[in-house]
């Protein structure tokens, strides 16, 4: 019976699977392989045995239904997999399991090749995202619309600058997964409280055998560590996703504001037999989008436990494990379901033109009232009269519900200043767009698509 929605709601079935338990079992086992190889390798253990180990530590051979029933006979979670192991193995291979290792250097190895696995495709499906965001930017590149300041309208932009802002932002944030792959993906093989004095005893070199097991594994071996991989490093993943969680919810806000009933700029995607609401059969809500902005909140309430998961006692102690086997799975599913239905909203998105005209001519032209005071400037006028002039005529128009170009026209001390002609251009949005579309192309080009 499912509790949590991430069993059922929540996240792709790939990265679900990687988060299953008994997938999570596998990477435990191939851990175990890998070391087995290892001490076979340098001559701790018999080679036959070594290869013995290293073909039974697999699903294929070790029987996920009997690991939880010795686990719940002897009570430890991992002791039940090296037993999984030693009855799946014929001879004495089975006594050679888990020589010389601790609990954590199996489960902390296994669990960085998860992280890493989980982070593949979130970098996979992030990329969607960008593609999405870069088409948008490059579609309506020279779609004029209003700004907005403080909720407030403000001077011209274009619809393409919004999507290209978010799309140099996701570029940074795939910079940041692939940082995440210098740190990351790394593992431990260090015995007890990390002095591999466990292998070292029976004379052989501890740094070697984890050098083999993580050579195998695809990883990178700790340069020193203590029972545990340290715990900044799952924090910065766990940050990381954070910050990727909080650029979808602004985007995901972004959309659900521009598609108020009284803008509707634009509108997320509706499928034709979707209902908005149960009660109001004319609704056609932004559900996507608020699902999006919604798991965000829970994305970055993980934070906070991660990084109190990098504070552990002495050579370590088990405050982290319960709080990880939350933080991890419901991070990275709760963030793939926003990348889902992010990349699912950008590439239905509908832009409304004829709305974005709309809302740019709502204020009749004051949202224009620095272009007109940067034109006196370049006239000659002082910064400071000018904008004193133009706030003048600009409370008035307000008052009067005149348009700028109309309280300009009539006004004195303007006219002297200004010809038709230049109050007519400087109140004309798109004589005030500045190297917007020359950013959004710089976008475009660092992200190859110019």
């Amino acid at each position: 019976m499912s509790v949590h929605p991430i069993d059922y709601r929540y996240g792709s079935d790939e990265m679900r699977e990687i988060w299953e338990k008994d997938h999570y079992l596998g990477y435990l086992l191939r851990v175990e392989g890998a070391l087995a190889r290892a001490e076979a390798a340098v001559g701790m253990i018999p080679e036959e045995a070594g290869e013995e180990i290293a073909e039974k530590a697999s699903l294929e051979h070790v029987d996920p239904e009997r690991v939880d029933a010795i686990e719940a006979e002897i009570k430890h979670d991992l002791m039940a997999v090296v037993k999984g192991i030693q009855e799946a193995c014929d001879g004495e291979a089975g006594e050679y399991v888990h020589l010389g290792a601790t609990s954590n250097d199996v489960k902390d190895t296994a669990r960085m090749l998860q992280l890493g696995d989980s982070l593949g495709i979130v970098e996979e499906k992030l990329e969607a995202v960008l593609d999405a965001l870069l088409d948008l930017a490059d579609e309506y590149r020279d779609l004029v619309c209003v700004g907005r300041t403080h909720g407030q309208h403000a001077v011209p932009t274009t619809i393409g600058h919004k999507f290209a802002v978010y799309a140099a932002e996701v570029m940074r944030h795939l910079d940041r997964l692939e940082e995440l792959k210098t740190r990351v993906p790394v593992g431990q093989m260090t015995g007890a409280v990390g002095t591999q004095a466990s292998f070292e005893t029976l004379g052989y070199d501890g740094r070697e055998i984890q050098r083999l097991t993580m050579e195998e594994l695809g990883l990178e071996p700790v340069v020193i560590a203590n029972q545990v991989i340290q715990r900044d490093r799952h924090a910065e993943v766990v940050t990381t996703l954070a910050i990727v969680s909080s650029t979808l919810d602004k985007v995901g806000r972004e959309v659900r504001n521009l598609q108020r009933t009284e803008l509707g700029e634009l509108e997320e995607p509706f499928e034709e037999d979707q209902v908005g609401s149960s009660t109001m059969p004319q609704k056609r809500n932004p559900m996507l989008s608020e699902n999006v902005c919604g798991l965000a909140r829970v994305v970055r309430g993980n934070v906070g436990t991660a990084l109190e998961n990098v504070v552990l006692e002495h050579e370590r102690d088990l405050t982290n494990s319960s709080a990880e086997r939350n933080v991890f799975p419901e991070t990275f599913l709760l963030l793939d379901e926003q990348l889902l239905k992010m990349e699912r909203v950008l590439s239905g998105l509908v832009v409304h033109p004829e709305n974005v005209e709309k809302d740019l001519e709502m204020t009749k032209g004051l949202n224009m009232s620095e272009a007109v005071m940067m034109t006196l400037v370049e006239k000659g006028v002082g910064r400071q009269t000018a904008h004193g002039l133009v706030r003048r005529v600009a409370m008035e128009a307000h008052g009067d519900d005149d348009s700028l170009k109309e309280a300009l026209l009539r006004d004195d001390e303007a006219a002297e200043l200004l010809t038709e002609e230049e109050i007519e251009a400087a109140t004309d949005p798109e004589n005030y767009l500045g190297t917007v579309q020359q950013q959004i192309d710089e976008v475009l080009r660092l992200a190859g698509r110019k």
